[in-house]
């Protein structure tokens, strides 16, 4: 049967960091009762000065690295958004021993999805100026929460605290860039690498169509729950929600001799 308690990794997506989880990585340690560990990954956050590698497996290797030194035990399960959610796939694909469960968050795969849905074309022109013109720290994290997010807890509040965050820890622009060619490249296999998975998608989501997930789900056969209206940034917009499912799931599957895929899930309605 499946343990509930394994650690857990958490991975964020383009350019950002691990202090972007706000509250939720307490939220799940305590619904769960597991250990939670961020991690950074190159370019971003502690590890701003590091280059960010150009493929999504360059990362996916540095996780499979990084997780010898944060003591938690393998295998651990892992909750992805975006371009952490590549990551964790080629992670799990390249190194099977470390992750038996993941849930994805939001997120889009070559050959799967058009580019057109993995980056709605509303976005092109506030992308091409954030990497090509110099912007304040305003002005950017603005930019980033208009585009992830569409009902925060605290939205002034929080644009305070990643303004504040981008001037201690600033992305460079050949990171950022880096970051968008690893996810526009990743090409994604044809069937899970992970027995264990469940994917979150927002219909509400301003920047990756949620067409990308529910073609994924459709793809490999796995399990889709979908918030009704939040952003992109869906641990953000709701992470009540977000710790419901998640912790829901765990307990169907692990309910579940042989830890397969839980009976289908009834809509949660309240969020």
């Amino acid at each position: 049967m499946t343990d509930m308690r394994s650690d857990w990794i958490l991975l964020r997506g383009l350019t950002r960091e691990a202090r972007h989880w706000g509250e939720f990585p307490a939220g799940l340690a305590a619904s769960l009762g597991v250990r939670v560990h961020c991690l950074d990954l190159p370019g971003n956050g502690r590890l701003n000065r590091t280059p960010s590698p150009f493929t999504v497996e360059g990362m996916a290797d540095w996780c499979h690295r990084e997780l010898r030194h944060v003591g938690l035990a393998r295998p651990c399960g892992v909750l992805a958004m975006s371009l952490g959610a590549m990551v964790a796939v080629a992670w799990a694909g390249r190194h099977a021993g470390d992750i038996d469960r993941a849930v994805l968050i939001n997120t889009s795969f070559r050959p799967f999805s058009l580019p057109w849905q993995r980056l709605r074309p509303a976005n092109y022109p506030r992308l091409l100026r954030l990497l090509a013109l110099p912007a304040s720290a305003r002005s950017i994290e603005q930019s980033v929460m208009d585009m992830t997010s569409r009902h925060p807890v605290d939205r002034g509040e929080r644009l305070m605290q990643w303004q504040d965050w981008r001037r201690q820890n600033p992305v460079s622009r050949r990171n950022a860039l880096a970051q968008l060619i690893a996810a526009a490249g990743f090409r994604a296999p044809s069937r899970s690498p992970l027995r264990r998975l469940l994917l979150l998608a927002s219909a509400g989501d301003g920047l990756v169509d949620v067409d990308c997930s529910r073609t994924l789900a459709s793809r490999w056969q796995v399990e889709l729950r979908e918030h009704p209206d939040a952003g992109h940034d869906l641990p953000l917009d709701d992470p009540a929600w977000v710790l419901h499912q998640v912790a829901q799931w765990l307990r169907a599957d692990s309910g579940n001799e042989g830890g397969g895929l839980a009976a289908p899930f009834q809509p949660f309605q309240q969020h």
